[in-house]
């Protein structure tokens, strides 16, 4: 183990030296492997700044929900009931803004009052339900499979009587601002966003290592600490940059300055920056990180699933706990279930259809352990994130969505077979 000389060596030498995670390093090869392969297949299309753009959309949806399947899953729970949930909060939601508002109260679409009213109320509906499904889940002791599982079937039909089988819409103009292309904020605001993400990050790097320096615990060499924080920088400005290099088409820079009575100047570009949607799902990734990492409440979650018999000797009410976990997931669908149905900017009765699985799936790919006790926010996201980028590349290749689906089956078992060999071979599993 000395011998540095041989490339292996070195690598590991390295990889522990900075501190990274295997597993994560794993993940985001195999993300940039797609990527690469597709954009090749593609004629170069997959890589540009539009499909970046449409893809991060895309993604936040299901990324929103898999923050909270990871806290169910590491508890040794499942939600089968989730794309259903989404089906009820946007039909609420919807019923809001284009019955409850302009026909009840009288006030019209576009009212500043609107779309937080119609958020509040999917809100609401959603950690209710999710927390009448942790009370049978805890309290009644009624396996989660088996509840959510009648979710599934009793919410999506809910939903179809909430609007009587009908797509309600428009939907209110603010409330499509979360639904990615219909809201952005723009180059200059981008940058802002992206050099305080950068500041804050470093600040919570250089924070961390003085804390552990402070503990007496080994800390990385400055020199590595350097190399990470310029790679978190990197990859926070890159980002930026090219959803900013996404160019707003002239066509719709005409219709804009046209309704404002002005004449588009010649030569003027404007790129759409940041998605407010995807602002929400970092927003979400960060709050739900710092609640797993740092609360009691996400000690207990992940002890939970540890050990459930430990737990509760230790004197943590698993019961409230499974409630608590549960409602926070149907709180993120409400969340969720904004972002689907703003994309859309109607509320269509097959919203949410199969999203339970492609959940479960992007939480598993992304390292959370169906035995319980293990997972990671960041994990989930990207997972949602490799499996939006192998079905849209796939329907760019012109695969068809029967294969489609067969190939996302076959990756989501395969990840839990490295999954395993990976626990096995660190010692995770005897």
């Amino acid at each position: 183990m000395t011998d540095t000389a041989t490339g292996g060596t070195t690598r590991k030498s390295l990889t522990g030296t900075l501190q990274l995670d295997t597993r994560l390093l794993g993940m985001i090869g195999a993300f940039v492997a797609i990527c690469l392969v597709f954009h090749l297949m593609t004629g170069q299309r997959f890589l540009t700044p539009r499909n970046i753009f449409t893809l991060t959309i895309q993604t936040a949806s299901v990324a929103i929900m898999a923050t909270g399947m990871v806290f169910v899953i590491v508890t040794r729970h499942i939600d089968l009931s989730v794309g259903s949930l989404l089906a009820v909060c946007s039909a609420v939601m919807a019923l809001v803004q284009v019955w409850v508002m302009p026909q009840l109260l009288g006030l019209g679409i576009g009212h500043p009052a609107t779309a937080p009213l119609a958020i509040v109320a999917g809100l609401v509906v959603g950690t209710a339900v999710g927390a009448f499904n942790g009370w049978l889940i805890g309290y009644l002791t009624i396996p989660s499979f088996i509840v959510t599982l009648g979710g599934l079937l009793v919410w999506r039909n809910v939903a179809w009587y909430l609007t009587s089988g009908q797509t309600l819409g428009p939907l209110d103009p603010n409330f499509q601002l979360f639904g990615g292309i219909n809201g952005t904020i723009g180059v200059t605001a981008s940058w802002v966003v992206g050099a305080l993400a950068v500041a804050v990050s470093l600040w919570f790097m250089a924070t961390a290592r003085q804390k552990k320096a402070g503990h007496g615990f080994a800390v990385k060499p400055l020199w590595a600490e350097g190399v990470m924080m310029a790679i978190v920088a990197g990859l926070i400005l890159g980002f930026v940059a090219i959803l900013n290099a996404y160019q707003v088409p002239v066509a719709r820079l005409e219709r804009i300055f046209a309704a404002r009575g002005e004449t588009l100047p010649e030569g003027y570009t404007e790129g759409y920056g940041l998605p407010i949607s995807v602002l929400v799902l970092i927003a979400i990734a960060v709050a739900m990180t710092v609640v797993a990492r740092r609360t009691r409440f996400g000690r207990y979650v992940f002890a939970t699933g540890g050990n459930p018999e430990a737990a509760a000797l230790s004197g943590i009410n698993t019961k409230l706990l499974t409630v608590k976990i549960f409602a926070l997931m149907g709180a993120l669908c409400a969340l969720s279930a904004v972002v689907a149905s703003a994309r859309a900017a109607n509320h269509a009765n097959d919203i949410g259809t199969l999203d339970e699985l492609r959940v479960i799936a992007a939480a598993v790919i992304g390292g959370t352990a169906l035995s319980g006790g293990v997972g990671t926010i960041y994990g989930a996201i990207l997972g949602a994130l490799i499996m939006q980028s192998l079905q849209s590349g796939m329907a760019m290749v012109g695969v068809e969505s029967p294969f489609q689906n067969i190939v996302v089956g076959s990756v989501l078992v395969l990840a839990v077979f490295i999954d395993i060999l990976y626990r096995k071979r660190s010692g995770a599993l005897k």
